[in-house]
């Protein structure tokens, strides 16, 4: 961060684990990260030094960092009706209706969801699954990268006994090393201290990881906020230029997205396709409408209508996308007089024609335990 080359002022933003290995870590300053690990450029003509012991220093670029979270975020909402997000990498699912703890069943649900993000956005993704918030937490980072990790009931205050104390959810270097100081070294040490002491020295906050420490967490996932969007994506096994087979996958995904915002009664204005081509470009098309709509024609009949300025175009991936979400009691605009259309992002379009569309009154309950985060 601020680190432009040939200066070295400037934050490191996040570091790979090949550059962890060599010392350099998050909000590092970059003259101590260049000492453990200079520039392959500044290496790469100084016979002293070995340019496998050097690294690369990139800018940031939180836009594209963003994009592809977002990517790997409606693959998680495919999945799961509730999800917190709570960072641009890190998202909790509740999937307790979906997954039950037979034999095998979490770890091929966390293996397919590996696999999903691999395969479509590119990119690996760690996954714990347990029985709470916290555990879960833990078992994510515990097998980091590209990691599986389930807790089963029952046997979470085992799987964290063994721990560093500093591994337990909510407790970073400073509580940490305070901890160690009282002889307490591992989550199994914390799980048996006195509360008593603990509170006397943290407050609520020490007893809050004592419970933590013994498995006992019964915070539920909670969404903040409404979705913005809601969209299905699909990758092909190989860039294909079949038509037919891009109007049938964009129907499928259509038709899906169509469905899950009627599950969510979810509203919207905005209905719009992503389309990847051959190396890696993304382009969107998009359709605003005059008025929040609930309508699976209509998604399709677009979704289709857009593609068609893709024809005999190879692509990679396809998705469909409603956005301009409402959720609650709205009036839904009747598309009988609209014919117009206007442009989303950057593309090029006409505005909607100047007749007025007739409202009906729509009977809508909100509930947000329902439906996912934005």
């Amino acid at each position: 961060m601020g680190f432009e080359p040939g200066e070295s002022v400037g934050a490191v933003a996040t570091a790979s684990y090949e550059a962890r290995a060599h010392g350099v870590e998050s909000a590092q300053p970059i003259s101590e990260a260049l000492d453990l690990l200079p520039r392959k450029i500044d290496v790469a003509d100084d016979p002293d030094l070995d340019v496998s012991d050097a690294g690369f220093y990139r800018p940031v670029d939180m836009e594209y960092y963003q994009s592809v979270a977002a990517d790997v975020k409606e693959i998680l909402r495919e999945r799961a009706e509730t999800i917190r997000e709570v960072s641009v990498d890190e998202a909790y699912l509740d999937v307790t209706d979906s997954v039950s703890w037979d034999d095998g069943e979490p770890r091929a649900f966390g293996q397919d969801l590996r696999d999903a993000i691999r395969d479509a956005v590119g990119v690996t993704a760690s996954v714990g699954i347990a029985p709470s918030k916290s555990a879960a937490k833990i078992a994510s980072d515990h097998d980091k990268p590209d990691g599986l990790v389930v807790v089963r009931p029952g046997e979470v205050r085992e799987f964290l006994a063994p721990l560093d104390v500093e591994e337990v959810h909510g407790i970073g270097p400073v509580t940490a090393a305070e901890l160690r100081g009282m002889g307490v070294e591992t989550a199994g040490d914390l799980a048996e201290a006195d509360p008593d002491v603990i509170e006397d020295r943290f407050g609520d906050r020490g007893l809050e990881v004592h419970r933590y420490a013994r498995g006992e967490d019964d915070r539920p996932v909670e969404p903040v906020g409404d979705p913005k969007s809601l969209s299905r994506e699909s990758a092909f096994a190989e860039a294909t230029s079949d038509d037919e087979r891009k109007r049938e996958r964009v129907l499928g995904l259509a038709t899906a997205v169509a469905e899950r915002a009627a599950r969510q009664d979810a509203l919207y204005r905005t209905i719009g396709i992503k389309v990847v081509t051959p190396p890696y470009d993304v382009n969107t098309r998009a359709r605003s409408l005059p008025g929040p709509v609930e309508d699976p024609d209509l998604v399709r009949e677009i979704a289709l209508d857009l593609l068609r300025e893709f024809e005999g175009d190879r692509a990679r991936k396809l998705g469909v996308r409603v956005s301009n979400l409402s959720f609650a009691d709205e009036a839904q605009a009747s598309l009988e007089s609209w014919d117009g259309e206007e442009s989303a992002g950057d593309e090029g379009g006409r505005s909607p024609g100047p007749s007025t569309p007739t409202r009906r009154s729509q009977d809508r309950q909100l509930s947000l335990e329902e439906f996912d985060t934005g």
